[in-house]
């Protein structure tokens, strides 16, 4: 590659159910890339965050217009030439889809760890609004990232330098070296 050739942005979008690891493996990537950041549950209206306090799962219509949200943030980046990274859980294809329609920066990062390892993480994690028993309806309504879909499945299960090390590894062959 040429020393001044442009490259079109990325945007890594760390998906999955919570307790998988996207926030640990989001920040990892932004230690190593330098890249802007955003947690995806930041852009969570308050009556969003509310109903899952309360234990009530999202449905589509209160996931809609967070989704869409977040993909005006890719879509900021984008024009702007920037490489960004974004938690957001992405659980169905359809979800995925409006975050790339129109974003041909995005690319996802589908952090998978096994129920029982879930289960044990969400129980043991503090500060956060979403209570454990939402687990089981995000793992319901997962979609798992098909093969048609920019990006890769990598196991949360390891170290979180090791996952991101797979990520980084499954980008550059994609998409070449990142940060370049």
């Amino acid at each position: 590659m040429e020393p001044n050739a442009q490259v079109a942005p990325t945007s890594i979008v760390v998906m999955g159910v919570s307790g998988s690891g996207k926030s640990t493996v989001a920040a990892g990537l932004v230690d190593r890339l330098g890249w802007d950041f955003a947690e995806g549950d930041d852009f969570h209206p308050k009556a969003n965050v509310e109903k899952m306090r309360s234990g009530q799962p999202l449905d589509d219509d209160d996931r809609w217009p967070w989704l869409r949200t977040l993909a005006g943030w890719i879509g900021e980046h984008e024009q702007a030439g920037t490489s960004a990274i974004v938690t957001c859980s992405a659980l169905k294809r359809s979800y995925r889809d409006l975050l790339r329609d129109g974003h041909p920066s995005v690319w996802f990062a589908h952090v998978t760890v096994d129920a029982e390892l879930l289960r044990d993480r969400v129980q043991k994690r503090a500060g956060h609004y979403m209570p454990p028993s939402l687990l089981e309806s995000q793992l319901a309504t997962l979609q798992p990232l098909q093969d048609d879909e920019q990006g890769v499945s990598v196991s949360g299960a390891g170290t979180p330098d090791a996952v991101v090390d797979e990520v980084l590894a499954r980008l550059a062959a994609d998409r070449g070296p990142a940060g370049t």
